[in-house]
């Protein structure tokens, strides 16, 4: 079978986070799948730091697992620490994080896309799109290809026109050693797309064998670590790689601003803007001027590497103030460079572009993923990839489009915030911008989630089997702690032990559990309950579901109440033919944004900035409410 004749499902542009999730959810549905991609070699690599989840980001991980995704999988299979975040906070802060080994990262990833059925691989440059009409139509290549597809995914990272800065030397390129893309970006904007610019940054890379250690803080992972995927087959680490803390100090900021004259950031050669949240350490210096010091966390990049990640470090000065500045941080005086941090300007299209299910507006059958949607994070962007790739499938098989909603997973929040607000500025997630953060837990990803996957045909039997048997046997042991009577003999001794009032007549277990001081932990004395636990092969993970749910069932239920109000608003569909600038009662504003964003309901117009309560109301009337 040759690309020359042949007209593919879905053919998928680039080949990092983005584009490998894509590629690996639109084959898995069926779809014939063409990842295109400038390197093999370098698929899902991790340009920046060797780790992923954190904050909100690892919420995101679990959910792309819970969604048949790889991200989790490969994450626990080739993770070298594991730390459950935010664990002195509630629940709904709670965000799984792991170190990774970054050669092996890559290399399982393209493991398990060789092994996936339905997808095919080639290696050249894309440096234009093939249109018929308004409809994309295929792709070209740098050699002069014209491969056909039904559906494309650009999922182009940093590399759409990128232009790396080391103070003020100035060169294309998308990463490190490799080339710039050109001509895609110039074949939209002539099709009436608006494209921006935007920049990001990473560290310094250095030989951890020139380090000094004992001038560091250790920071080991978890004494139980946890893992991503909800599937056997991978496990928790049975050992770990620590990494460390140092700080900054006046004496490093003195030096940085040595070079602020040679700078990119300051002399006006980047004009774009950089991720607010992973600002580079002259950013930061300059901006918080106050602080003193700024952490550095040195990350190993792997189990047999001796490269290190300078987490915290990020900067594109010139190499001969790298290199003086970072040797008064404790523990670098020694230091030896493997090569220098950097920024990359690259382009975007504002995400405003995009409908809900990631496909262009303009284009039809052409969608967008990843950075070239104004993101930050390998995280963000193999949830769009997974659902752009889910998406393009669908539409080949002439199905609806698959649309998770604000209430149902940080996925939804991410693209609508992304279509609904658009983004100026690199997005990234936190667990602050999901008002139903309760409910959009890390630990209930597969219960949120994989019914929904199992009916696209993504999530195999085993998972849908084993979410089954945790929702039943979470029921049964809340069920049988509601209705177990436990005397004051049984329970005041371990009141007593925490220093909490004690009972004096015997009261149901869900009742004395529900108080904040206690852990489900304290009551495994209770002989009942225990034999319950045992008869019942009830694990940790149906345990911590339980836990949650007696001390936080107040928070979720008014939580589900807001989001089902809500959601009802999304059923109030507006009909893309609605012309607004009949509403003569909506403000100007409101006129102009949702002209240009064309919501398809109440509910996401609702969220437009610059849209108030009183244009919904008038929105409202003219849906016939």
């Amino acid at each position: 079978m040759s690309l020359f004749n042949t007209t593919y499902d879905v053919i998928v542009v680039g080949g990092g986070h983005a584009g490998s999730e894509a590629a690996a959810a639109s084959a898995n549905m069926g779809a014939h799948t063409l990842l295109i991609t400038m390197n093999l070699q370098n698929i899902a690599q991790m340009s920046c730091n060797p780790a992923m989840g954190g904050i909100a980001k690892g919420q995101i991980v679990r959910e792309i697992d819970a969604l048949g995704g790889y991200s989790g999988i490969v994450t626990d299979k080739t993770a070298i620490q594991f730390k459950m975040l935010n664990k002195s906070k509630g629940p709904a802060m709670w965000s799984p994080r792991a170190q990774s080994d970054r050669m092996q990262f890559a290399e399982c990833w393209r493991t398990m896309l060789e092994q996936t059925e339905n997808l095919d691989f080639y290696q050249d440059s894309v440096n234009g799109l093939l249109f018929d009409g308004d409809t994309i139509a295929g792709v070209k290549t740098a050699l002069g290809l014209e491969i056909k597809a039904k559906t494309v995914i650009v999922t182009a990272g940093t590399f759409l026109n990128g232009l790396i800065h080391i103070g003020e030397k100035t060169f294309g390129g998308g990463r490190a050693g490799e080339g710039a893309s050109t001509g895609i970006t110039e074949d939209l904007v002539a099709r009436g797309f608006e494209a921006g610019r935007m920049k990001t940054g990473t560290p310094p890379r250095v030989d951890g064998r020139s380090l000094d250690y004992s001038k560091m803080t250790e920071q080991p992972g978890d004494d139980a670590p946890e893992k991503f995927s909800y599937l056997p087959i991978t496990k928790p680490l049975a050992k770990q790689r620590s990494c460390y803390l140092t700080y900054t100090n006046p004496e490093v900021h003195d030096l940085l601003r040595e070079g602020f004259d040679r700078s990119p950031m300051f002399n006006g050669r980047i004009k774009s803007t950089g991720p607010r949240y992973c600002p580079s350490v002259e950013d930061k210096i300059n901006r918080f001027a106050e602080k003193e010091r700024h952490q550095v966390f040195v990350e190993p990049e792997g189990w047999n590497t001796v490269e290190i990640y300078v987490n915290g470090f990020s900067t594109s000065l010139p190499e001969d103030i790298q290199d003086k500045a970072i040797r008064s941080i404790p523990g670098f005086e020694n230091v030896k460079f493997f090569r220098y941090g950097y920024a990359i300007e690259y382009d975007y299209f504002p995400p405003t572009q995009l409908k809900h299910n990631l496909e262009t507006k303009l284009i039809n059958n052409l969608f967008f993923a990843g950075q070239i949607n104004g993101t930050t994070g390998y995280e963000e962007a193999a949830a769009q990839g997974l659902m752009a790739g889910v998406n393009a499938a669908l539409k080949v098989q002439e199905k609806e489009p698959f649309i998770l909603k604000r209430s149902e997973a940080y996925i939804g929040v991410l693209i609508d915030d992304l279509i609904t607000k658009g983004t100026e500025e690199p997005y990234r997630m936190f667990t602050s911008r999901a008002e139903y953060r309760t409910l959009l837990r890390q630990d209930n990803a597969d219960l949120r989630l994989t019914e929904k996957s199992y009916k696209l045909g993504l999530a195999s039997q085993e998972r849908m089997d084993r979410v089954e048997e945790k929702k039943n046997k979470t029921q049964n042991l809340i069920d049988f702690i509601s209705n177990l009577s436990i005397t004051k003999e049984e329970v005041n001794p371990i009141l007593e032990s925490k220093n909490l009032a004690t009972i004096n007549q015997s009261m149901k277990l869900y009742k004395i559990a529900a108080r904040p001081q206690l852990t489900f932990s304290d009551f495994r004395s209770i002989e009942n309950l225990e034999n319950y636990i045992q008869e019942n092969s009830i694990d940790d993970e149906i345990i911590e579901q339980v836990e949650i749910h007696l001390k936080y069932s107040g928070y979720i239920e008014k939580e589900k109440s807001n989001a089902d109000k809500l959601n009802r608003l999304e059923n109030v569909p507006i009909p893309s033919t609605f012309d607004y600038s009949k509403v003569k009662s909506l403000s100007f504003e409101a006129r102009e944004k949702l002209s240009k964003i064309q919501p398809t309901s109440i509910s996401q117009a609702s969220r437009i900035s610059g849209v108030s309560p009183s244009d919904i109301s008038v929105l409202l009337v003219y849906m016939g409410r």
